[in-house]
């Protein structure tokens, strides 16, 4: 068995193969099938996937087992961020505009590569990345190179480019000169057929998933108004549902939320300014919500001066956070999506700590970033849990998370499809 890494969290570059047998002996192992941690539990791995698990005198592991003792802390599903962006990196160390503009994409790349090991290093085993803000279709061979074992990194659901309307994002067309040849942040469409085109681009492509952006900064004063329109949107959304591909959509305005909501999306990120009868609207028809409070606390610290624990929250967080408590309250489901990138790759853990302050309880909040992810991925049948026959994407956490998510900063074990990055100990 290959131990990519140790405590001190350094992987390798390529795992090898998981051993045949690996039992894992946490001081407690929290499934995802409850809310509460179980003590004096083991799972037992074999050939990558999950075999057994239950308290550790009902398991009876083969001769030769490799056993991983993990005393003090508690085993979970691997963690999932539903909206991460792996070519950004944190807007005070290098605005937007100056990463799309300036940063070459050979080197962005590079740095996607570094971003993805320090997310898998944090615990979290699978992301879906929205968008490569102005890097082309580079994460498909980021994709490819994780899923080869070239380098070490969370599963990845990718959107390539991103679908925008003309003229409404970045880094033009506003604040530069307008003769000037600009790169996108994504993929510009106006009217039915070229989004259709788009949408098709970016399947062909390798997109699992399509995003739309439903609004953006676009009034006359710089206001948050809908960008696509209605028609355009559903274009998209049933281009890619054709090809069985899943669409999400960047919105903020209580109207864009709408509108995609109407054009059939299947999960809205952000949606700080939608109303409670427009959430009533995502409750009725199943569509998943990615509340991305991170992101809000982010800016605010680079651009508005807020200090955690002694600031007053600013406007928009206080907006973000009326959002997630009207979501919570009509029981939309909530998935846990960050926008990593905005901030530090690998603080992921940022998202449910925060959930947990706007008014969920642990457990649900890691529920958001296990199995509900799971189902919004539609990969239910495959991780999320920890259960006989799921894929052994298992991660574990000094203390307890179920009871105090603040734990999630402490991860000790990751083992993703049966391969060990990190652990405290490298027993063969």
């Amino acid at each position: 068995m290959f131990v990519a890494g140790c405590m001190a969290g350094t992987p390798a570059s390529r795992a090898a193969p998981a051993s045949s047998d690996i039992l894992l002996l946490p001081s407690r192992v929290w499934t995802a099938e409850g809310d509460t941690s179980h003590t004096g539990w083991a799972v037992l791995v074999h050939n990558g996937a999950i075999t057994a698990v239950g308290p550790e005198t009902s398991i009876q592991a083969p001769a030769g087992t490799q056993r991983v003792a993990l005393p003090g802390a508690t085993l979970t599903p691997g963690l999932i961020d539903l909206h991460s962006h792996v070519f950004l990196h944190p807007y005070n160390e290098t605005l937007w505009n100056d990463q799309v503009l300036k940063e070459p994409q050979d080197y962005r790349t590079l740095e996607a590569a570094a971003h993805a090991r320090a997310t898998l290093m944090a615990g979290f085993t699978t992301l879906r990345d929205l968008g490569t803000e102005g890097a082309g279709y580079a994460d498909v061979s980021v994709k490819r190179a994780i899923d080869e074992g070239m380098i070490p990194g969370p599963r990845l659901f990718i959107a390539t480019r991103a679908i925008v309307a003309t003229a409404s994002y970045g880094p033009g067309p506003r604040g530069f000169r307008p003769d000037m040849e600009l790169p996108g942040g994504a993929q510009e469409v106006s009217g039915v057929d070229e989004a259709i085109r788009a949408t098709r681009e970016q399947a062909g492509h390798g997109a699992d998933w399509i995003k739309l952006y439903a609004d953006y900064r676009v009034g006359a004063d710089g206001s948050t108004q809908p960008t696509l329109s209605l028609a355009e949107m559903k274009a998209i959304v049933d281009t890619a549902h054709l090809s069985g591909r899943p669409v999400a959509a960047h919105a903020a305005s209580d109207e864009g939320v709408r509108l995609a909501v109407e054009a059939g999306v299947d999960s809205i990120e952000h949606g700080y300014g939608a109303s409670e009868a427009t959430f009533r609207l995502l409750k009725q028809h199943g569509v998943a919500y990615e509340p991305t409070l991170t992101a809000v606390e982010s800016t605010a610290q680079y651009f508005e001066h807020y200090v955690p624990g002694q600031s007053e929250p600013t406007a928009r967080m206080k907006e973000a956070e009326r959002a997630f408590r009207t979501a919570l309250k009509l029981g939309v489901t909530i998935g846990n999506g960050s926008d990593v990138g905005v901030f530090t790759h690998g603080d992921n853990w940022r998202e449910p700590v925060n959930m947990v302050r706007d008014g969920m309880t642990p457990p649900q909040a890691l529920h958001a970033a296990t199995d509900v992810a799971a189902r919004i991925l539609r990969q239910q049948d495959k991780f999320g849990r920890i259960a006989p026959g799921l894929r052994a994407d298992l991660v574990a956490f000094e203390g307890d998370p179920a009871a105090h998510i603040e734990d999630l900063k402490h991860p000790v074990f990751v083992m993703k499809d049966g391969a060990i990055y990190r652990s405290p100990q490298a027993t063969p």
